[in-house]
């Protein structure tokens, strides 16, 4: 495990001088992350962006999303794709938030231990370990390392994770690779690299800033 957080850490630094210290959109409030993680749900982030501002600008309150007719809400959503799914999860998400917490409010999280806050928000239905690390990552700063379709990809051809690791199981993993202080730098680049150079099926290896950190077989042809 030692040579993996050295090795992770030099992945790390490799990408940032590749790509610099990336900068995610304005943080969004944590209950707006979350609806918009859930929108994210198997769709690109441009889909994700055009169902939720459709959302806003129908319902700007998130108790009137939550109180709306689901139709309403489905109607709304549909530009982020499966919108019958997603509609009544995002409601269901938000009433049971309110049923527990009285508001629509989830600063609180950020007094919590890091392990009580992802318990809290993962059992609700609909919120997996990726929706909640990256409201509690990116909304909440604090030390989550959401995993990503790319990242689970990358993880494992790069040999940062065992390969048949479950993505359930690699949020924790790479939590205990990764320092804390490089989640939020390192999710990002490493994203750009799945998106721009390490395509699922065509992966660019000459074009790889990581290529001699990485264990791919592709990377020898």
């Amino acid at each position: 495990m030692k040579n993996l957080k050295i090795r992770a850490v030099k992945i790390h630094t490799t990408l940032l001088q590749a790509f610099g210290e990336p900068i995610w959109r304005d943080p969004l409030p944590a209950i707006d992350e979350l609806v918009s993680t859930i929108l994210s749900q198997n769709t690109n982030d441009v889909n994700r962006d055009r169902g939720f501002h459709a959302l806003r600008a129908k319902l700007p309150a998130w108790e009137a999303v939550r109180d709306a007719q689901v139709e309403d809400v489905i109607n709304a959503i549909r530009p982020a794709g499966l919108a019958n799914q997603k509609g009544p999860r995002i409601q269901q998400v938000l009433r049971a938030i309110t049923a527990e917490r009285g508001s629509l409010n989830l600063d609180f999280l950020a007094d919590l231990p890091i392990e009580e806050a992802r318990a809290w928000l993962t059992k609700f239905n609909g919120v997996g370990p990726k929706t909640a690390a990256i409201v509690l990552c990116f909304s909440l700063n604090m030390p989550a390392f959401p995993v990503d379709t790319h990242i689970y990809r990358l993880s494992g051809r790069i040999g940062l994770r065992p390969e048949k690791m479950t993505v359930e199981q690699a949020h924790p993993h790479l939590e205990s690779v990764f320092p804390p202080e490089t989640y939020y730098a390192a999710h990002l680049n490493l994203i750009r690299l799945g998106r721009e150079v390490c395509h699922a099926r065509k992966p660019n290896c000459p074009k790889c800033p990581i290529i001699k950190l990485c264990d791919y077989k592709e990377k020898t042809k």
